[in-house]
């Protein structure tokens, strides 16, 4: 592929986006009346998450209001994912469930989106098989959606529009619900790790102007935001192409705009800088969280993913994180059974992760991906081999994480509640600066609220608490 490329929508294309939206909420007025409802379903990854986020802004710009009842809908959305094959094939059995509706209702409006619909041909394949699917776009125009809306509701049979051309994108709505904001920084990647279809759906890598993000973010503060997420596949390399841009410089920005909370994710090995690491430690409001792949723990299988860097440079980068942030939280993706993949490469991984001593870790069987460099790789691993080692990491990891959060008992903690514990009724559930996950009972709502917590006890995938008394 070529160079990096950086198309941005220009303002007007972006008005016409908007004109387009107060036209389908005209047209809708008079055909539904003020009540139509829309839902969206989203599948993936946290970019995934914050493009939903966009289309719902572009929907309640058309007048559609959100439920969680799809037999309600006038709309359905899914923004899908195709990182792996098991979700792809979810995907395509949660579209086909939607015939029945469809078949109740002829004037409902489904559409397809995101990075499965991105794949060569994937398009049209999808529409074939789900006539019913009436719009179908990738990731690179979701800023044209009201357009597509408005053309089927004119009268078009489908709209489909797959572009290659990566695009940024500025001024789209967006809905956010919940303690915590995304926020895009970049979109793409340029790594071409061998066995991610990610470069090929997302595109190659182009940043937004440093001063639109900041905007952002000051905005999101006055909102009352108390925490942001700044998302890119490759953070790391946020700024390349744009003069004095680079992410260490945004991240030092962000930290003065004064928002209770910064993250991001997510970071590469190769990429990640001392510097980046220093204004981590040196800030007021960077969460002292790191979340960084390593994939794997063997130099062969690194060298046959792409991945450019080797186990010990990937240990130093931990070990300079420590020394400058002792708290800090570490997280990382494993995958196991990659193509070759002996049963010492994995002991290899394994003795990487009791070195690490992650907070915790999203583990995967590898899955071949059509159009990568790995699925046509020789000697691929059974599946049976790929469960007898994911089981034996994640065993490992559990153990490693119920330690982390063993030495958490007895410390204070700050929580940023989220909300009510999903599965503890009666108790909130939040975050700690690292990451950790922390309930604790409260007599009062204190969602959105800084809690402070002292923490009581640990369990495998969250700590208890309980609120410190007032002093």
């Amino acid at each position: 592929m070529s160079e990096q490329t950086r198309v941005a929508v220009s303002q007007q294309q972006m008005r016409q986006q908007h004109q387009y939206a107060q036209m389908v909420r005209t047209l809708l007025d008079q055909k539904l009346g003020p009540q139509r409802y829309y839902h969206i379903r989203t599948y993936g990854c946290q970019m995934n998450v914050n493009d939903s986020q966009k289309l719902a802004g572009y929907l309640e710009q058309m007048g559609y209001q959100q439920t969680g009842d799809e037999t309600r809908a006038d709309l359905i959305v899914f923004n899908t994912c195709c990182v792996r094959d098991s979700a792809e094939r979810r995907i395509h059995g949660h579209i086909g469930q939607i015939k029945a509706l469809y078949e109740q209702n002829p004037d409902l409006i489904v559409c397809v989106c995101g990075c499965m619909v991105q794949q060569e041909g994937a398009a049209q394949a999808l529409q074939q098989r789900f006539p019913f699917v009436r719009v179908c776009f990738g990731t690179h125009n979701l800023y044209a959606f009201p357009q597509m809306i408005f053309q089927v509701l004119s009268g078009q049979k489908r709209a489909r529009s797959i572009i290659d051309a990566p695009t940024v994108a500025e001024d789209v709505p967006v809905v956010r619900d919940g303690v915590c904001a995304y926020t895009t920084i970049m979109y793409g990647c340029d790594n071409f790790c061998s066995y991610c279809i990610v470069p090929y759906v997302r595109g190659r890598e182009r940043s937004r102007d440093m001063a639109q993000i900041l905007d952002e973010l000051r905005a999101l503060r006055d909102q009352g935001v108390h925490e942001v997420m700044l998302l890119g596949q490759n953070v790391d390399s946020y700024g390349k192409g744009i003069d004095g841009a680079s992410f260490d410089k945004l991240l030092e920005q962000a930290d003065q705009v004064g928002i209770d909370r910064i993250r991001f994710m997510t970071s590469h090995p190769k990429d990640i800088s001392g510097r980046v690491l220093e204004v981590m430690a040196n800030s007021r409001h960077i969460c002292h969280q790191l979340h960084l792949p390593v994939q794997s723990g063997s130099d062969a299988i690194l060298t046959a993913m792409n991945r450019r860097y080797s186990a010990q440079r990937y240990l130093q980068i931990v070990q300079q994180a420590r020394a400058l942030m002792p708290d800090i939280g570490l997280t990382t993706d494993i995958i196991v059974g990659f193509p070759g993949e002996t049963e010492a490469d994995f002991e290899q991984t394994l003795d990487l992760v009791r070195a690490a001593r992650f907070d915790s870790a999203f583990t995967f069987k590898y899955s071949p991906r059509r159009g990568t460099k790995a699925a046509q790789m020789d000697n691929q691993i059974s599946a049976q081999v790929k469960k007898e080692r994911i089981v034996r990491l994640i065993a490992l990891q559990d153990e490693i994480t119920a330690g982390v959060h063993q030495q958490l008992v007895g410390t204070r903690q700050v929580v940023l509640a989220e909300g009510p514990a999903a599965r503890s009724p009666g108790q909130y559930a939040g975050r700690i600066d690292r990451g950790v996950t922390v309930n604790f009972k409260s007599q009062t709502d204190v969602t959105g609220q800084l809690v402070p917590v002292e923490i009581t006890q640990a369990k495998r995938n969250t700590v208890m608490g309980q609120i410190c008394p007032q002093a």
